[in-house]
């Protein structure tokens, strides 16, 4: 099996078969990402909240404040996207935007008491999450550590 950016080597294969979507790595990262945001879904709605909101709130939870920049680096988002998600966080009540006293260029997002209570209703999610998998505990570690492996800037 050949995968997407991997060079071809054995001359037996037609060079086009590395143009199948079953010899493709990226497909099926994308097929389960796309799966899994979904079962995602009925767990956010109860929280009202998107799953890009929820990471968002997951790095806001640990860390309580941090510049958006930063904020963007740690879930691999841009500022086009991340602006009016925070916005959105912002109307809910969840979190507050300023512009650091420090740089007036740098925006602090920080969470707010609504946003902390939220994380207790959140607490099941992933847990919930993690029993509807197919696959054993030792094999979810294992494909964790080889998806880390291919996030960008990750060694």
């Amino acid at each position: 099996m050949q995968y997407n950016g991997m060079p071809h080597t054995d001359e037996s294969v037609p060079v086009t078969d590395c143009l199948k979507l079953e010899n493709q790595l990226c497909f099926p990262l994308w097929a389960c990402a796309k799966g899994i945001v979904a079962r995602y879904k009925p767990y956010l709605d109860s929280i009202n909240l998107t799953y890009t909101q929820y990471i968002s709130m997951m790095v806001l939870w640990e860390k309580k404040r941090v510049n958006v920049k930063k904020l963007g680096e740690a879930l691999f988002l841009d500022s086009g996207t991340l602006t009016p998600l925070l916005k959105k966080l912002e109307e809910k009540g969840l979190v507050t935007r300023e512009r650091s006293t420090d740089d007036e260029r740098n925006l602090v997002v920080t969470l707010t008491a609504e946003g902390e209570r939220l994380k207790a209703r959140a607490a099941h999610i992933p847990d919930a999450m993690g029993a509807g998998l197919s696959i054993s505990a030792g094999d979810a570690q294992a494909l964790y550590r080889l998806l880390y492996k291919l996030l960008p800037g990750r060694p």
